[in-house]
């Protein structure tokens, strides 16, 4: 839990809402901005010379997505929390950064107020995820992991080797870059082994991955 005034780092590529999120939450006595960043590669230096108390994070950035910003940030910061900024709540975005250790989001069109709230419930520790989706992901989650098992796996060595990338919580594009295969190959592999795996969404494959005990 922070102490004392709360350490921001903002960052998001488009220049007006980065000013609007200083001016916000500049003006309020219990935060102090300790820098911005607009890209994933700086939002990982400027957290590690800053070292905030919470990152604001933009989904999606110039050079990646802020997921990918949020695990590098917490695997070196694990005590700072990440709030995820999205335009709208995608469930698949959402859960990938939960997985990432994000706080949770909040919503680009919330008021002033709610996001001011959503920042002081992630300095403070708390999960800024709604109850309706956290009783879903921790549901899919337990019977996942319950023994309802799947058949043996009719995944070819190659869906293996994305399905154990994904249980780290790649990307697309990173599981692209360990494999050597275009970003659309990989999204191509990911629709079909789900739909072998007879699952919906990512999360249900790092949970099946992680009870089989696949690793890259």
């Amino acid at each position: 839990m922070a102490t004392g005034r709360v350490r921001l780092l903002i960052v998001d590529d488009h220049e007006v809402v980065r000013l609007g999120l200083r001016a916000l939450l500049g003006s309020r006595p219990e935060f102090e901005i300790v820098g911005d960043a607009t890209t994933v590669s700086q939002a990982v230096a400027t957290a590690e010379m800053s070292q905030p108390d919470v990152v604001i994070m933009d989904v999606r950035l110039p050079d990646g997505t802020g997921v990918e910003a949020c695990r590098e940030i917490k695997a070196s910061r694990p005590q700072t929390q990440v709030v995820m900024l999205t335009s709208y709540a995608d469930a698949e975005a959402v859960e990938a950064s939960v997985i990432a250790g994000a706080a949770g989001y909040v919503l680009k069109g919330s008021s002033a107020s709610d996001l001011i709230r959503a920042v002081q419930v992630a300095a403070s520790g708390g999960s800024l995820l709604d109850p309706v989706v956290t009783a879903r992901l921790l549901d899919r989650f337990r019977r996942l992991t319950s023994g309802d098992d799947h058949p043996s796996d009719p995944l070819t060595p190659q869906e293996q080797r994305v399905l154990a990338l994904i249980a780290e919580g790649r990307t697309n594009r990173e599981i692209g870059q360990v494999l050597h295969i275009s970003e659309k190959t990989v999204k191509n592999y990911v629709t079909t082994l789900l739909a072998k795996l007879q699952l919906r969404r990512r999360t249900e494959a790092a949970a099946y991955a992680a009870r089989r005990g696949i690793r890259p």
